[in-house]
């Protein structure tokens, strides 16, 4: 964030993330999505999980809200996939429903302390945040229904370019450029081979696989990973609060994605 402007960020991590899969789908031989119904849902997908949701997150992040409040309104996804689920038809079970609540107050619980320290919320930051909510939770259900099987590779490539074409001209329009110092290239080499290559192909290999609840259930998990690895990275304190919190977002999650379930469950 203080060496580059959060659109050109995310513009470059699609280009380099796109000639990566490229490189990758050339010597592995793979193939590419065949019908156009594939290739539109792919770039529907593409819009909402990476250019709606990334850049919501960062723009609101760049405008000043704190990193706590972001966590905890994205972090609302999976109880809005719950309620989407159920309302088309979907089935949520009782026991699932009693994760995601308790999931959604593990959350709470572990980001309390960084929502007090939060930034100033306006208008804009409140708008981009909502945004990339929309986009996660929309293009979570959208993928599993709409996204037929295919290599994650080639998938994943048709989503970037997607997200590309819509980052790009919002990129020039931000002031700011980026400053290519070492930290920004180790912030690019992670974002591009760790986040992009790695964490988004396997969403997207999970959402294909798994039901969406369970899937999204595990975004809970992230901010008491984030907690934990800040106590042994950086030596931050982990509070009674803050433990409690991972202790409820693990059992929740827990009774989210554990398979099977009874009639007393539905």
């Amino acid at each position: 964030m203080p060496y580059a402007p959060p659109f050109h960020f995310l513009a470059w991590r699609y280009l380099f993330s796109i000639f990566c899969f490229l490189i990758w789908i050339y010597f592995a031989q793979v193939a590419w999505p065949t019908h156009s119904k594939q290739w539109f849902h792919l770039t529907v997908t593409g819009a909402l999980m990476h250019a709606g949701y990334l850049g919501g997150v960062w723009s609101a992040v760049k405008l000043g809200m704190g990193a706590g409040l972001t966590s905890l309104i994205v972090g609302f996804q999976p109880v809005l996939t719950g309620i989407w689920l159920s309302s088309t038809g979907g089935q949520v079970t009782k026991r699932q429903w009693m994760g995601l609540i308790l999931g959604f107050v593990g959350l709470m619980l572990v980001v309390s302390k960084k929502i007090e320290s939060s930034m100033e919320v306006t208008p804009w930051s409140l708008f981009c945040i909502l945004t990339a909510l929309v986009s996660i939770t929309i293009g979570t259900p959208y993928q599993k229904k709409f996204v037929q099987p295919c290599d994650v590779r080639s998938a994943n490539t048709v989503q970037l370019i997607s997200a590309l074409l819509l980052t790009a001209p919002l990129a020039f329009l931000e002031t700011g450029d980026m400053d290519w110092n070492v930290q920004l290239w180790g912030s690019m080499a992670w974002s591009v081979l760790g986040l992009t290559l790695g964490g988004s192909s396997l969403l997207y290999m999970l959402i294909q696989r798994s039901a969406a609840a369970s899937v999204t259930s595990l975004m809970y998990l992230v901010p008491p990973t984030t907690a934990f690895l800040a106590w042994i990275l950086f030596d931050e304190v982990i509070a009674a609060l803050t433990l409690i919190g991972i202790a409820l977002t693990a059992v929740g999650v827990s009774l989210v994605v554990r398979p099977g379930s009874t009639k007393s469950d539905k």
